[in-house]
C-alpha cells in the first residue's frame, strides 16, 4: 500500500513556474502558501505582483492577485488594505521593484505603519532585465552595468532595506532570511507566518526579506549560488530579526 510522503500545498496553482533552475522563488512562493493554508487565509488572502521575475507569482499561489506598476505594489496593497481592512494583504517584490524605484513607497508605507505584509526577495542583481547592479549588489559584485565590480567610491555601499525601514515608527517586524537550507528554510517559514500573524492582529506594517539566489545572472551552478547566499550575503546582509514590537508571537 503506498503512502504519501509529500505533496504540493493546496496553496499552490498546479503548474509548473517559469524560474530558472535553483532560484530561491519556487521555494518561497512555497513557505508563503503553506503560511497561508495553516492560518486559514487562501479564500481571502490578496497578494500583489511586483515587476520582475516573480511578476507572473499569481500564477502560482492559490489566492486573488493584483498586478502593480513597477515599484508600486505598497501603494496598491494600502488601497486594498484600507478598503477591505479585514482581509490579508502582502506584496511579493524584488530588490530592484522595492528598494530603487519603489523606494518611496516602501518608506512611506512603512512610515504609516499600513497593516499588510510585505516579503521582500533580495538577489542582489536585477534578474528580468539582464542582470544589471541593484541597490542590493554587494560591494566587487560583478554585474552588467559594474563589470569590474561594485566600488564603493562610484556606486556607493549596497542598501539594508530591513534595517532601514525598522526605524521606522510604522515597522512592526522585520526579519532577515534565507532559503539555501533546511534549517535556514525552516526560519523562514517561521517568519513569514509571524508575519502574517501579525497582520491579522492588527499590529502594523511587517516585513520578511528572503536572501535569494540568481544563479543565471551571478554566473554560478545552483548549488554553488546557494552556498554563496550562506558564506558571503550573510556578511553583509545579517540573518535574524531586526525589529519586533511585540516579540510574543
Amino acid at each position: 500500500m503506498s503512502q504519501i510522503v509529500y505533496q504540493r500545498s493546496a496553496g499552490l496553482q498546479d503548474v509548473e513556474t517559469h524560474y530558472c533552475p535553483g532560484c530561491h522563488h519556487g521555494i518561497i512562493h512555497k513557505l508563503i502558501a503553506e503560511t497561508l493554508v495553516e492560518l486559514d487565509l487562501c479564500g481571502t488572502a490578496v497578494g500583489v505582483c511586483p515587476v520582475g521575475c516573480a511578476v507572473y507569482a499569481g500564477n502560482y499561489l492559490n489566492c486573488d492577485f493584483i498586478e502593480a506598476a513597477h515599484g508600486r505594489a505598497p501603494a496598491v496593497a494600502t488601497g486594498v488594505k484600507r478598503t477591505h481592512p479585514y482581509l490579508p494583504v502582502f506584496t511579493y517584490q524584488g530588490d530592484g521593484d522595492l528598494a530603487a524605484i519603489g523606494a518611496a513607497e516602501i518608506m512611506h508605507a512603512a512610515m504609516r505603519g499600513e497593516r499588510f505584509t510585505t516579503i521582500f526577495v533580495n538577489n542582489a542583481i536585477y534578474g528580468m532585465t539582464g542582470g544589471q547592479m541593484a541597490p542590493t549588489t554587494l560591494e566587487g559584485q560583478k554585474s552588467t552595468t559594474s563589470q569590474l565590480g561594485r566600488d564603493r567610491q562610484h556606486h556607493g555601499l549596497p542598501v539594508r532595506m530591513a534595517e532601514l525601514l525598522s526605524t521606522l515608527d510604522g515597522m512592526a517586524y522585520a526579519e532577515r532570511v534565507c532559503v539555501a537550507d533546511m534549517p535556514s528554510l525552516h526560519k523562514a517559514k517561521r517568519a513569514i507566518k509571524k508575519a502574517f500573524t501579525l497582520q491579522m492582529q492588527g499590529i502594523g506594517f511587517t516585513f520578511v526579506e528572503v536572501l535569494s539566489t540568481c544563479p543565471t545572472n551571478w554566473g554560478m551552478t545552483p548549488v554553488a549560488a546557494g552556498q554563496w547566499v550562506k558564506d558571503t550575503m550573510t556578511k553583509y546582509y545579517p540573518l535574524g530579526v531586526i525589529k519586533d514590537v511585540e516579540g510574543t508571537v
